[in-house]
């Protein structure tokens, strides 16, 4: 197998769009794209030894790096679980792509 074969099927993709974790910061959708969805893990609890997130902020942002980082956010929303704030980051930036 190709060395750059092996490394593409090695990035995270959900629902078609590509998924990047640093810290408890997790981006999701391409920075080619106009918007892009930034998940962070404000709050998160011991379930046997694994930190499992209880409290996850969600925001829609422009992708244009003219904007200041405020003036990107274009919806926000928190969320209990990861399982949630992902079911809401994947409706929001499939509707804001297709309304391009």
């Amino acid at each position: 197998m190709p060395e750059n074969t092996k490394s593409k099927s090695a990035a995270l993709e959900y629902k078609g769009h590509p998924l990047r974790r640093k810290d408890n910061l997790i981006y999701f959708g391409s920075m080619a794209d106009k918007y892009i969805i930034l998940l962070q893990i404000l709050d998160t609890k011991k379930v046997k030894d694994l930190d499992v997130a209880t409290k996850v902020s969600i925001q829609l942002q422009l992708t244009d790096p003219d904007l200041k980082s405020r003036d990107r956010v274009v919806k926000k929303s928190e969320k209990d679980s990861l399982y949630d704030a992902m079911d809401v980051a994947s409706v929001w930036l499939e509707r804001a792509l297709s309304s391009k």
